[in-house]
């Protein structure tokens, strides 16, 4: 008798309008997604802290199946085509229940993220009511899934570009990208086989939300192309990218195939462009002709830029190997021999990053050409002091006791959050008119 008098007052349940829940949170304030695409799962906890146990009549959504919200309590499903509506659920006195939300919206006609919201309302047993506020933001997007390109053609779009399973272009076809932002899903980029011309262009993962509160997943390396961000086959060639951005890919950024190589002819063509935060090396160029003018390859696990072979002119370029989760990042520049280098040509750059040395010279073959000139550059590397002191002219040679040195000569090094601006601060940088712009 005393056993269950004792499990009967735990039992009690209350329609008091004082007994009240508790919320871990207000509002679930989801992060933008995609129209039509499911968003990631969120969560809050229910708690009951007072004395005696409370029902609740219902849980459901007000405006129902509307918005495209999607909820579990306590493992019970708000049905939308039911009502989006659970009753005569229980919360014990001292115990929780967990909510889940979920976001999928149907397009919504705009080319700027929409503001998606609802309300979760627990009606007590007491009558009362509370509330809990759903919120997230819808953004239509053009999707293209596993995409062969055959004929010469245009991307231009003022909505986001979400790709599937990579764009792949045929060769003897030109592909155009201007003025659009291309969200690739895990998985291929670009492969080309014929030409790529992109003007004014982002590419990068298409995961909008948080890893942690303070990080998206736009800054964390490996996001997407896991075997290059850009692949440019042997058969490409003549390869044009103006104002374009490569974010956050897998293996490599860019990469250049071996082919026949010749000296009138560029295979890759930059300007005014960014890579930046590979999982593996930024650009490899491999016995190819190459041009990099007033770019920026920055933070990558593997080497910023290497090159094998071939030629490659960079003029006011910054190279700036800041990546933080490994001792055993590459160089800002690796350069070899393992096929013929017939010239190597940098002037007016910055190559600069963590360690005491972040330049690479390999003559792999002593039989074989390896020709390269330094000028008007700040180099992080040991002064040369042998006969190749001949190819470096005019060189700002940077040590870790210069007063101003490795991230000190830009706007912006945060690595705890993972936010950089490598414009240089020209008030206090021996680098001031170098680099990237």
């Amino acid at each position: 008798m005393v056993a269950f008098v004792a499990c009967s007052n735990d039992d009690s349940f209350t329609v008091s309008p004082s007994a009240r829940l508790t919320f871990s949170t207000d509002s679930v304030k989801m992060d933008t997604i995609f129209s039509t695409v499911g968003s990631r799962t969120y969560d809050f906890w229910v708690y009951n802290r007072g004395k005696n146990s409370i029902r609740l009549q219902s849980v459901r959504l007000k405006q129902g199946n509307q918005t495209g919200f999607r909820v579990n309590v306590d493992g019970s499903y708000l049905d939308n085509s039911l009502g989006s509506i659970v009753t005569n659920l229980e919360v014990r006195h001292g115990d929780s229940i967990r909510v889940f939300v979920e976001l999928t919206t149907p397009e919504n006609g705009k080319t700027e993220p929409l503001l998606v919201e609802d309300l979760l309302l627990f009606r007590l047993e007491s009558g009362g009511e509370q509330a809990v506020v759903l919120q997230g933001h819808s953004w239509d997007a053009i999707f293209l899934r596993d995409v062969v390109v055959r004929s010469d053609s245009l991307i231009e779009s003022r909505k986001p570009v979400v790709v599937y399973g990579g764009l792949r272009v045929d060769s003897a076809v030109t592909l155009t990208i201007r003025n659009t932002t291309l969200y690739f899903h895990d998985g291929p980029g670009l492969e080309i086989y014929g030409r790529l011309f992109t003007d004014s262009v982002i590419l990068r993962g298409d995961r909008l939300d948080y890893m942690f509160d303070y990080l998206p997943y736009n800054r964390v390396s490996g996001q997407w192309g896991k075997d290059g961000g850009i692949v440019l086959r042997a058969s490409s060639t003549g390869n044009v990218l103006r104002h374009t951005e490569v974010l956050n890919a897998g293996s490599y950024g860019i990469v250049c195939d071996s082919a026949a190589y010749d000296p009138n002819v560029l295979r890759l063509d930059m300007q005014q462009c960014v890579v930046h935060n590979c999982m593996g090396t930024g650009l490899m160029s491999t016995n190819a002709n190459i041009r990099l003018w007033d770019c920026l390859f920055s933070n990558m696990l593997g080497n910023c830029v290497a090159i094998n072979g071939g030629q490659a002119d960079m003029i006011r370029c910054t190279l700036a190997q800041f990546y933080p989760f490994s001792a055993n990042r590459g160089a800002a520049l690796r350069f070899l021999n393992e096929m013929p280098l017939y010239g190597l040509m940098c002037d007016s750059c910055i190559l600069t990053g963590y360690d005491q040395n972040v330049m690479r010279g390999i003559q792999v073959d002593t039989s074989m050409v390896f020709e390269y000139q330094f000028s008007n550059t700040l180099l992080r590397t040991p002064r040369v002091k042998t006969e190749d002191s001949v190819r470096f002219a005019n060189i700002i040679w940077e040590t870790s006791k210069d007063s101003v040195q490795g991230k000190q000569h830009f706007v912006l090094v945060d690595e705890e959050n993972l936010k950089y601006d490598f414009h240089v601060v020209d008030s206090i940088s021996p680098a001031r008119g170098l680099g990237w712009h």
